[in-house]
């Protein structure tokens, strides 16, 4: 029986407190439900005929209860929490490599920049072998048992061995374990004299940082205009969102404003002198922008800022806030809508379920709206007017762009499918780099000739075939054709990616993406530019 009320009075507690965050009125008949509920655990513990899991019994009713309210109220378990806030905090405890299993065997594809690994000499191509005396090559290692082995808490240590080419024993370094940055902006370079492109990936904890840093660099190359990047940026903190908004509206105005039951009214405002208020910007989305990117997107098109360019978002218009829970889980509770400057609220309808909420991108490619902005329809009650130049938009399932910009298929094909399903392209580049990584840095002093003077030959090529075919791929010369174009772009990008970085792959690979090069088409063409901005376009 002492078992038994500690076991009640636990999760008593723990319910008690999950439904507190509710704030209901009538707290008499849910203190009922509460009892109801901790009575039911007590009789399964006490006469059910079998064994329970009784952690699991309450999990699981959590699970159930949030999955019913809507599709981002989500209960979250101990051991996810810290995998989940790593990316957002914008750090980790650990050596400082990037790394990918290859052929059996951790391979070092880059030390991270001022981490641990670089300053002991650590060097891209390694191949760890042990750690901790412990043979981790050709067993079958996971990334997981990767992390579990290297990351730590600050300031201990670990042994790696290493094998490094052109050397024949084993090297032994001893790490120091350091925190490791997470970088959420993924890219920033100048496209032409005055054009900067950023692309930001989440917005984290550390994104203003990053961004500062980066405008002060292209700001010293004399950038006039911006391409701001949100594509498949699924968002993160809001505050962060309306620091970057911050960055490109006027002194006090809206930003964002939410609203909830049990949340009053509460609204987000420019308040300084930002670094970009006046010169042209585009903003860069697509149907994997979310949330936060939807807030800063919204922001700019409300007030006539910006032209949007690409697909329409995703359409996210819930706050959530994390509750912790007393074993170090927590829930992710919605509790308000966001509303944009002219009062959208962008949310896209989830009254039909969990699982057509989620088929939602499925449905849009299937209805051809991926491929033709006439297949999108919007109701009058759906349609509010920008604060300056009266152009309409529309609320209700994201943000729609001002240009659109349609997914490019042409150059799609099965074999090239297979291809990207498989990790084939990424397999040989580890491989070619890994081969030639002397020949390509004494050939190619720094990015800019590489970018300007190597090509995929045929020969490479036809060594990239015959690689895809050992892998499983076979060999397709039509579907080649038709996609061989942008196999040899994404195979240089990853090339430029392993040699320099995630900011060069962009360089590279923007090449052959639409969006991109309508957003730099119309920061080309004032008179483009300022037609988006002030045309009024009555679409359904």
């Amino acid at each position: 029986m002492k078992k038994l009320n500690h076991f009640c009075a636990k999760y008593l507690l723990l319910f008690t407190l999950f439904l507190s965050l509710t704030q209901v009125a009538h707290s008499q008949v849910f203190n009922q439900d509460i009892y109801k509920f901790s009575r039911v655990l007590g009789l399964v513990k006490t006469f059910y005929v079998d064994t329970i899991n009784q952690k699991k019994l309450v999990d699981d009713a959590i699970v159930q209860v949030l999955k019913d309210l809507d599709p981002h109220s989500i209960y979250i378990s101990e051991k996810e929490v810290k995998e989940m806030n790593e990316p957002l905090q914008g750090s980790f405890d650990g050596i400082g490599i990037q790394f990918n299993i290859f052929n059996d065997t951790l391979l070092v594809v880059t030390p991270i920049s001022g981490g641990p690994s670089e300053k002991i000499g650590i060097l891209a191509g390694d191949r760890i072998l042990t750690v901790d005396g412990e043979n981790i090559a050709g067993i079958g290692i996971t990334n997981n048992q990767v992390f579990k082995k290297l990351r730590g808490k600050k300031g201990t240590k670990v042994t790696v061995g290493i094998k490094r080419k052109s050397i024949k024993k084993i090297l032994d370094f001893v790490i120091t374990r350091d925190k490791i940055p997470i970088y959420s902006l993924d890219a920033a370079y100048m496209v032409s004299d005055d054009i900067g492109y950023i692309k930001l990936s989440r917005f984290a904890a550390t994104s203003m940082d990053e961004y500062k840093k980066t405008f002060k660099k292209l700001k010293e190359k004399n950038v006039k205009k911006i391409i701001l990047d949100l594509t498949n940026n699924g968002g993160g903190y809001m505050s962060t969102a309306i620091k970057l908004a911050d960055e490109y509206l006027d002194d006090n105005k809206m930003i964002v404003y939410t609203h909830g039951l049990n949340n009053p009214k509460e609204e987000y405002k420019a308040t300084k002198k930002g670094d970009f208020e006046e010169g042209r910007l585009v903003i860069m989305i697509n149907e994997g922008s979310a949330s936060a990117s939807e807030i800063v997107t919204g922001a700019i098109q409300d007030w006539d800022r910006g032209v949007v360019v690409g697909r329409r978002s995703f359409g996210k218009g819930l706050v959530q806030r994390q509750y912790p829970l007393p074993d170090g889980s927590m829930i992710r509770l919605t509790i308000a809508h966001y509303y944009t400057p002219t009062g959208r609220c962008i949310q896209k309808p989830y009254n039909k379920g969990v699982k057509e909420y989620r088929m939602d991108l499925i449905n849009r490619y299937n209805n051809g709206e991926l491929t033709n902005r006439d297949s999108i329809h919007f109701p009058d009650s759906l349609k509010y007017q920008t604060l300056i130049n009266k152009r309409f938009v529309f609320g209700g399932g994201g943000i729609m762009p001002d240009i659109f910009v349609p997914i490019d298929t042409t150059k799609n094909s099965d074999y090239y499918i297979d291809l990207w399903r498989k990790g084939i392209l990424n397999k040989f580049i580890y491989k070619y780099v890994d081969d030639n990584r002397k020949k390509l840095t004494k050939q190619y002093s720094d990015f800019t000739m590489f970018n300007n003077e190597y090509e995929f030959d045929n020969d490479k090529l036809n060594k990239f075939i015959k690689f895809a075919k050992k892998q499983g791929v076979e060999e397709n010369e039509k579907d080649f054709n038709i996609s061989k174009d942008i196999i040899k772009v994404q195979l240089k990008a990853l090339i430029a990616s392993s040699l320099w970085g995630t900011s060069e792959y962009y360089q590279v690979i923007n090449q052959i993406n639409p969006i991109f090069k309508k957003a730099v088409e119309v920061l080309d063409n004032p008179s483009l530019y300022k037609n988006n901005l002030t045309t009024i376009k009555n679409k359904e």
